[in-house]
């Protein structure tokens, strides 16, 4: 089984991922890969059927492990209490809500439970678990939009100029870092996804990469010939060095050989932006926002973005790059006859 290890010490930044998993046996109980189960808090049947719905989700639906945990989570907080499913109604729901804005949640976290509990409950109705849907009138606060800061195009050269340097003596490392940065901005991509290439992804001819994105959706992005270079390198002189018999077919790897944990590549992005004054300490996901915001200033067509970035609606895409009335306008009295 391929491994994914850390580089280096361990890294401290906290993952958006909370605990959650489906049990191997009874409640209780753990399961590889997926942390601590639903049942801990929760009544017998209650924990059962949380763990039944999020299978549903992960083998039936196709959502990712993230998102899996995720949904365990926000029903885990949502349903505890309960003496038993049958009790769920639309007060024990409101209740619970209102706990969370009352700890300190804000309105996108709300909204996102608001959503679990509703999908859940929806399930719970259609697979004859609960004889009515004590969801259906459940209100939802707007989640709102908040956009990370994203550095311009000359603070992003600064940090990958700086990076480069850092790499000149062909330290394995250094090589594998530099080859980070300049996938993550080149391409926009995930740093899951960038952590879950292969060797077999890459096409360095064509200067594309082969993703697999969220709902196990592909994809094909392109590459310039900075981050083809940095590929190079590393395929030549970085991979080699740190390849073991165990090793994965990953692209990326750490020092024990292992594929690249996603929490150290945050940690590897968090300092090459750090080491730069005057930077925004953005992590891979700003990253991927200036990657699309520069695009888009140079006047890329946003249908494009989208499928760069692996959005389902181009709605989440504008939304995503700061597109705002005042650019679409510029771009409609370039384009339109009767602007």
């Amino acid at each position: 089984m391929a491994r994914t290890e850390s580089s280096g010490p361990a890294a401290t930044e906290p993952t958006p991922d909370r605990a959650g998993g489906t049990p191997a046996g009874p409640v209780g109980a753990r399961a590889a890969g997926d942390g601590a189960v639903a049942g801990d808090d929760l009544a017998p049947d209650v924990a059962a059927a949380v763990e039944e719905f999020t299978g549903h989700l992960r083998h039936e639906r196709n959502r990712s492990p993230h998102t899996v945990r995720g949904y365990r989570s926000d029903l885990t907080d949502l349903l505890r209490g309960l003496p038993g499913l049958a009790a769920l109604d639309l007060d024990h729901l409101r209740r619970r809500l209102g706990a969370t804005h009352s700890a300190g949640a804000g309105r996108a976290t709300v909204a996102r439970r608001t959503a679990a509990a509703r999908t859940f409950c929806g399930w719970a109705v259609r697979t004859g678990r609960l004889d009515h849907d004590p969801a259906a009138r459940l209100g939802s606060p707007r989640a709102g939009t908040v956009l990370p800061e994203v550095p311009a195009v000359a603070e992003t050269a600064a940090v990958l100029a700086a990076v480069t340097a850092g790499a000149a003596e062909d330290s394995p490392e250094a090589l594998r870092d530099l080859l980070v940065l300049e996938l993550l901005y080149a391409t926009g991509i995930r740093v899951a996804e960038l952590c879950g290439l292969d060797t077999g992804s890459v096409d360095e001819s064509a200067r594309t990469l082969r993703v697999r994105g969220k709902g196990d959706r592909e994809r094909t992005v392109v590459f310039g010939v900075p981050a083809a270079r940095a590929l190079r390198r590393w395929l030549d002189d970085g991979r080699p060095a740190l390849v073991t018999p165990s090793s994965p077919p990953a692209l990326l790897l750490g020092v024990r050989g292992g594929r690249l944990d996603p929490r150290v590549a945050r940690t590897v992005v968090h300092r090459a932006i750090r080491a730069v004054p005057g930077v925004p300490d953005v992590g891979p996901h700003g990253l991927r926002h200036a990657a699309a915001t520069h695009l888009l200033e140079g006047g890329a067509d946003l249908r494009y973005v989208q499928e760069l970035l692996g959005h389902a609606t181009l709605s989440t895409t504008q939304l995503y790059t700061h597109v705002t009335v005042d650019r679409l306008k510029v771009v409609h009295d370039q384009a339109h006859p009767r602007a």
